[in-house]
């Protein structure tokens, strides 16, 4: 299987994504010292999740602003050596969150034109960079339905992006919400340019106990990761068919997301993750783990903190 330039890697979630938006949040949530901090974990990259409306007003024109903000987010990863993902969460008429009311995306010519023309605006600015900067297409497709559409979609959009950005890694995911058991059924790459892209929250009771945005489990069940069934065997066995894909397609794998609720131990969390790396290690497969601050998962949270030193050897 190919291999990326990249390896360990953190979420920058609840920044430019999931938040209200507020000239606050986007300001503060994440300053010049957070990616200072992020280096020190001897991390290679950060994913930045950017929702379409900090980028594009209401009638689709784009906000230089919001542009102008991941402009200095790819500085300040840059000079604290680190890359960078920047990853598409949400689009017009598309979100992996069915709360944010978002709909049409895959029937709609109108809203994939939307998606084409800001990816161009994206490779216009970014495009220079293939070394340091990825495109990530978009977030979670989240149902099965959708991947006919999907493949159609990320692939003309690949086009597009080529015409300003010959050289730029771009990552595509498939359904289920990125799931790694459907990654086989992407269509073969467009070019030698891209990656296929997973995320990982398995087991899912484990890694979700007391969730509160999801009716898939009993919010009051708890789960000791002893009791989790969470081995090398059970990810390899899960990451098979991907790997296979993979290598088969002669493109690298990334798990763009990947972590435990705080509602687990933070001892518990530690063991989860030195289980899912040692597999990641094994196969050569680059990831970035979900995420950096707060969003019920945050590695840099103060409960974090008896065990963080030794987690980030395991990130």
């Amino acid at each position: 299987m190919k291999q990326l330039d990249l390896r360990r890697g953190v979420n920058l979630g609840g920044w430019m994504s999931q938040c209200d938006y507020s000239e606050d949040r986007l300001n503060n949530f994440i300053t010049e010292k957070d990616f200072e901090k992020i280096a020190s974990w001897k991390a290679d990259h950060v994913r930045l999740p950017v929702d379409y409306n900090i980028l594009q007003n209401e009638d689709m024109s784009i906000k230089e602003d919001g542009f102008r903000r991941i402009e200095k987010a790819v500085e300040l990863a840059s000079k604290y050596g680190l890359k960078i993902v920047i990853d598409l969460h949400k689009t017009l008429g598309f979100s992996f969150d069915a709360g944010e009311n978002e709909a049409g995306f895959f029937e709609s010519e109108k809203y994939q034109e939307n998606f084409y023309s800001l990816w161009e605006a994206f490779a216009k600015r970014f495009g220079d960079r293939p070394d340091t900067i990825f495109f990530e297409l978009l977030n979670e497709v989240t149902e099965e339905r959708f991947i006919g559409p999907w493949n159609r979609i990320w692939q003309t959009c690949v086009k597009r992006i080529r015409a300003f950005a010959p050289d730029t890694r771009i990552l595509v995911g498939s359904y289920h919400h990125n799931a790694v058991s459907t990654v086989k059924y992407l269509d073969p790459p467009t070019d030698e340019n891209i990656i296929y892209n997973f995320h990982c929250y398995e087991p899912f009771a484990f890694t979700h106990q007391g969730a509160y945005w999801t009716d898939a489990l009993d919010r009051d069940a708890r789960v000791a990761f002893s009791e989790s069934g969470a081995t090398e065997e059970y990810f390899e066995k899960m990451f098979a068919d991907a790997i296979e894909k993979a290598k088969e397609a002669d493109v690298p794998l990334y798990c763009g997301e990947y972590g435990v609720i705080d509602v687990a131990s933070p001892e518990d969390t530690l063991s989860w993750y030195r289980v899912i790396n040692r597999v990641f290690e094994k196969f050569g497969i680059a990831r970035s783990a979900w995420s950096y601050k707060q969003m019920d998962f945050g590695l840099s949270d103060p409960r974090m903190d008896k065990v963080r030193e030794e987690l980030i050897k395991h990130l």
